[in-house]
Formats: C-alpha cells, sequence, structure tokens
C-alpha cells in the first residue's frame, strides 16, 4: 500500500491532469470541437486511470482494516458519489456548483499550504531570532559575570584599602590625642616653670629684705645709718610735687599698676578658676586682698614712719625741716618693710571677711603670690611724698562713673554697684587711673544671698562659730578695728624706738 501510494505521488497524475486542463482552457476558442472533445475524452481517460488507482488503494486500504474495515466511511462518503443521478439535473448540487466547491476546496487548500509554508518560514525565522536572541542573552551573561567578578575584585581591592585606611586614620588619632596630651603636660610644666622662677625671684627679694631688715631688726645698722645719716640739701624740696624722685617713681608705680590689672590679676583669676567656679567670688577675693594689702601696707608705714621721726628729731639739724629729712630718709630706704608679714596679715584678713569663701580643702593662700606683689606695690605707693591709694569701695554703693567703668557683663541702668572688680588709683582726690565695677539691680541684697549661700556650704560647727563670732556688736567693732597683733610692727623690739 504505502509503495503504491508513494508510486502515485511520484508520477504526479494530477498535476499533468491540472497542466492539460490549463492548456485546454487556453486554446478552447482556437481549436475545433473535435479537438475539443479529444482533449476532453484525452483528459476523462486520465482520470479514469487515476481514479483506478485510487479506487485500488481504497481496497488496499480497507482490507487492512478487516472484513469491516472503512465501512462506514465508505457508506457515508463514497456511495453518494456511486448513486444514481448525483450529477444530474435534478439533484441537489449541480455540475457547475460541484466543480466550483471542489475548486473553492482546492484553492482553499493551497492558501492552507501556503499559509502553512509561511508558518513554517515564520517560524523557521523566529527560531533564528531566537538562537540569535539566546546567542546575545548568553553574551550578556558572560559580561555580567564578568563585570561581577571585576565588582568583587575592586571590592575587595576597596575593603582592603579602607581597612588599611582606617588603621591608618585610628594610628593618626592615636598620635595626635598623644600629641594634645603632650602638649597639654608641656603648657602645665611652662607654667609651673613661670611660676617657679617667679617664687625664686621673690624668694631672692625676700632673702636680700630679711638679710636687710634682720640687721634692721638687731639694731646696730640702723642705728649706726640713722646717726650717719645726713641730710644733703637739695635745690628742690622732697616733698614737692615735682620733685624728681617723686615724678619718676610714680610713673614707674602706676605702669606697675596697670601690669598687676592686665597679668597679675589675670593669673590669680586662673590660680582661684582651679578651687572655685564662682567667677564673681573669685573676683571679690581679688578686689578684698588689694584692699587688705594697702591696709596693711599704709598701716606698717605709718609705723615705720613715726619710728624714723622719733629718732632723726633727736639728732636733726640744718635749715631743711625735720619732714623733709624723714621723706629723704624713705626716699633712700623703701626697702625697709616685713614682706612676710604683712603678706599674713592680708591672710588673715581675708579669712575674716564674711563676702569671700573658698572650699574646705582650700585656703586663700593659693593668691599668695599676688597678694606679695599687691603688698610691695602698696608699700611703695605709700612711701612717696605725695602717696597714691586706693578709692574707698563698698558694695551697693552708688556707682561714680569719674572713678570706675562698667564690667562688660554690668547692667547698664543700673545705679548701684554689685561687687567692685579693681579698685580706682588716686591721689589725693584726684583720679589717676579708673578702676572696674560691676553694676546689677538689687546690688544692696548681694551680701545676704552671699552669706547664705556660704552658710549652707559649711559645716554646722563653723556655721554656729560663726554666728556666735556675729551676735556681739562689741565683737563686731572689735573685728573691725585693727588687732594689736596686726598694727604692731616688726621694729617694736628695737630698743631705739
Amino acid at each position: 500500500m504505502a509503495e503504491s501510494l508513494r508510486r502515485l505521488v511520484n508520477i504526479g497524475t494530477f498535476t499533468v491532469l491540472q497542466d492539460k486542463l490549463e492548456r485546454w482552457l487556453g486554446n478552447y476558442h482556437i481549436n475545433t470541437c473535435d479537438q475539443n472533445v479529444a482533449r476532453c475524452c484525452e483528459i476523462i481517460e486520465l482520470n479514469a486511470k487515476v481514479q483506478g488507482q485510487l479506487f485500488k488503494l481504497l481496497s488496499v486500504t480497507a482490507e487492512s482494516g478487516g472484513m469491516y474495515g472503512g465501512a462506514s466511511i465508505i457508506k457515508s462518503r463514497l456511495l453518494p458519489f456511486l448513486g444514481q443521478n448525483f450529477f444530474t439535473s435534478g439533484g441537489s448540487v449541480t455540475a457547475d456548483t460541484s466543480l466550483s466547491i471542489l475548486a473553492e476546496s482546492a484553492a482553499k487548500n493551497r492558501e492552507l499550504d501556503d499559509l502553512q509554508d509561511q508558518y513554517e518560514v515564520s517560524l523557521n525565522d523566529l527560531e533564528a531570532d531566537l538562537k540569535a536572541r539566546e546567542n546575545e542573552v548568553q553574551d550578556l551573561r558572560d559580561e555580567l559575570i564578568e563585570t561581577k567578578e571585576e565588582l568583587n575584585r575592586s571590592l575587595r581591592t576597596t575593603t582592603s584599602d579602607k581597612m588599611l585606611n582606617d588603621v591608618e586614620i585610628r594610628e593618626l588619632r592615636r598620635k595626635l590625642a598623644d600629641a594634645q596630651d603632650e602638649i597639654v603636660k608641656l603648657r602645665a610644666r611652662s607654667g609651673l616653670i613661670d611660676t617657679y622662677e617667679r617664687q625664686v625671684r621673690n624668694l631672692k627679694d625676700e632673702l636680700s629684705l630679711s638679710s636687710t631688715k634682720k640687721s634692721y631688726l638687731d639694731g646696730r645698722d640702723v642705728y649706726s645709718s640713722l646717726n650717719s645719716y645726713r641730710y644733703t640739701p637739695r635745690v628742690g624740696s622732697p616733698l614737692s610735687i615735682d620733685d624728681p624722685v617723686q615724678r619718676v617713681r610714680q610713673q614707674n608705680l602706676i605702669s606697675r599698676w596697670n601690669d598687676m590689672f592686665s597679668q597679675d590679676r589675670l593669673d590669680a583669676m586662673d590660680t582661684l578658676r582651679r578651687y572655685s567656679d564662682d567667677y564673681e567670688n573669685n573676683q571679690r577675693i581679688i578686689f578684698l586682698a588689694l584692699q587688705e594689702a594697702f591696709s596693711v601696707a599704709k598701716c606698717a608705714f605709718r609705723q615705720f614712719k613715726m619710728k624714723v621721726r622719733a629718732n632723726l628729731a633727736a639728732t636733726h639739724i640744718g635749715p631743711e625741716t625735720l619732714e623733709e629729712a624723714v621723706q629723704d630718709y624713705v626716699n633712700r630706704n623703701t626697702d625697709l618693710y616685713d614682706l612676710p608679714g604683712m603678706v599674713a596679715d592680708v591672710l588673715r584678713g581675708l579669712n575674716r571677711s564674711p563676702k569671700i569663701y573658698l572650699p574646705p580643702d582650700s585656703t586663700f593662700a593659693v593668691v599668695q603670690p599676688f597678694i606679695r606683689e599687691a603688698c610691695k606695690l602698696a608699700w611703695q605707693m605709700s612711701a612717696l611724698a605725695h602717696p597714691l591709694d586706693i578709692a574707698v569701695a563698698t558694695d551697693a554703693e552708688l556707682f561714680d562713673n569719674n572713678r570706675y567703668r562698667r564690667s562688660y557683663d554690668s547692667e547698664y541702668t543700673a545705679p548701684l554697684v554689685n561687687h567692685h572688680i579693681w579698685p580706682a588709683l588716686m591721689q589725693g582726690s584726684k583720679v589717676l587711673m579708673k578702676g572696674e565695677a560691676c553694676t546689677r539691680r538689687g546690688a544692696s541684697l548681694g551680701a545676704s544671698r552671699r552669706s547664705r549661700s556660704r552658710s549652707r556650704s559649711v559645716s554646722p560647727s563653723l556655721r554656729a562659730r560663726s554666728r556666735s563670732r556675729s551676735m556681739s556688736p562689741s565683737r563686731m567693732a572689735r573685728s573691725r578695728s585693727p588687732s594689736p597683733r596686726r598694727i604692731a610692727s616688726p621694729y617694736s623690739s628695737d630698743p631705739l624706738f
């Protein structure tokens, strides 16, 4: 069966039949009647041969299915073609209609074949495009893998570099911290060195003064100096305001006064800041220390001048007055003073003051260098023929614009002084250098608030002692008056006086 079908396909009978029909159609109007009939018979013979082959294939195909193989299909589709009057005009379908149906069927078959061919061609094209896209996707995957590997390498390299940079940064920060610590230590050492140098200079000065005062206290050199002292006549009086000694020393002392305000005061404030954070209290301590230094220095100088006057009065001769001789002696011996005693008196005065305070583990001796310089300056200012002094100052006094300037933290509309920062330098009633004060509203209540805040920071026993000391007015009066120990001069043991 398969061989017969293959042979029939290879012969291409239907193709030949179709070609004959097309040629007959093309020559139908040219041919004669006999030629057209002969062509039709030829086509019928060829069609009969093809039908015989098809029926033979039909029988062979049906036999392969058994006795009744294909019976239903033959009955439904082949018997109608073999029935009578199938192609007659009385039938349901005419010959032309049957041929048109066959032609339409053939055309549809050809269209289906064309569509199938087009589908196969487009399918092949799509498969080719798909393969090309798959190749491109594979290339992209390869590139992506390569890029990912390169990114991983870069990330590992960057991570390692970052780790190295972090290590370097930590090392640099550690070195910077060590350098800063070293700078702080060096600054502290430099400050200590400056303090030590200043203390060495002060000790040398005190040593020279002590050696001088020792001989003075012994009575031998002082007695010989007073006995051998002779007043040298001058062109002008040493008590004159235009005396060269007065003018030169006054200019130097005013310059030293400015240095005390701009340098020594700030150094003392830095020292106090280590022990107390109360800035106003530290300012009060500095101001009261300066006030006590001038008070002690003036008191000691009056005692010294009285003794000099008493000794010179017994031996004084000449045209000059006794006061001129005393002032000339003072000008020549301005270093005869008991500096340690004055410093101790100032510290005792600070300890008695209820306006200032320090923590229990510290004393006012922390500002002893400032007190020592203040005592020296106060003594030298008091030793002038026309002495320099500081203005009298009390808390809650009316602000005097001629004597003081306001501090940066003052209330400029407040009329009263809350506390003084630096005293005004006076010569008689003349103001040479303005001081500095802080003005605030409610300044009159500052002392009571200060005393209450201090009483809370001390122990109950200390509060009891402070209350018992302040209850008696007579005791308060005695505390305000200079004590005999404070007034007593170091020269009282001299038998000459």
